[in-house]
């Protein structure tokens, strides 16, 4: 790792270990880690060294420590973060936002948590984030939320303007996902299948899939 990569690290460790005191002395030490992004990241070739068990996520190449806080769903971290001048525009590698990371959950999970997923989502927008950024493949939010069965995460993206009608890169529409088995890890938990059937009716049956 480069050095300000080590010194991001350091900082995303407080954050997802929900270290707010720690937080806030390293940001006020060094406000730019808020702005800039990890230099190196996770592969197919070497991914541990880029693993957060406590979040169960990995570090891309141009992460910020702002996707990492949206990943563990810290929106204190999050509010922090922003006031010192963190991009929610800015994107890692496979061109995801803040707000990506904040949609992904697993229901069930003992990592999940939906009312502070929720919360985190709304500091986002609030700040300036789109609902409807897409990434490389077309993949919107809304997309993240609803193939992760999060009906919480999907009805908050809803209600701040998020578009159930938008196509990823194959044509898959929010709604098409919920109707799926999407074959994503834990999509088919006692825990996933409840928030699954509350999905639809969020997004209106009548959506075009």
């Amino acid at each position: 790792m480069v050095d300000s990569d080590l010194a991001l690290t350091e900082l995303v460790t407080a954050i997802v270990a929900g270290n707010l005191a720690a937080t806030s002395r390293m940001l006020n030490a060094s406000p730019q880690l808020a702005k800039i992004s990890f230099q190196a990241g996770a592969t197919r070739q070497s991914p541990h060294a880029y693993f957060l068990d406590a979040i169960g996520r990995y570090i891309y190449q141009g992460d910020t420590a702002l996707h990492m806080a949206a990943a563990a769903y810290q929106a204190e971290a999050v509010g922090k973060l922003i006031a010192a001048g963190a991009n929610v525009q800015a994107k890692n590698r496979h061109g995801d936002v803040a707000l990506h990371y904040a949609a992904v959950g697993n229901p069930g999970s003992r990592r999940w948590n939906p009312s502070a997923q929720v919360n985190t989502i709304t500091c986002l927008i609030k700040a300036g984030a789109d609902p409807n950024a897409v990434n490389r493949t077309g993949i919107s939010p809304l997309h993240r939320a609803v193939r992760t069965r999060c009906a919480d995460a999907v009805s908050v993206l809803l209600t701040h303007g998020a578009d159930p009608a938008r196509e990823n890169e194959s044509g898959s529409t929010p709604l098409l996902l919920a109707r799926l088995n999407t074959g994503r890890g834990g999509s088919g938990s006692p825990g996933a299948k409840l928030q699954q059937k509350e999905i639809p009716r969020l997004l209106g049956e009548n959506s075009p899939a």
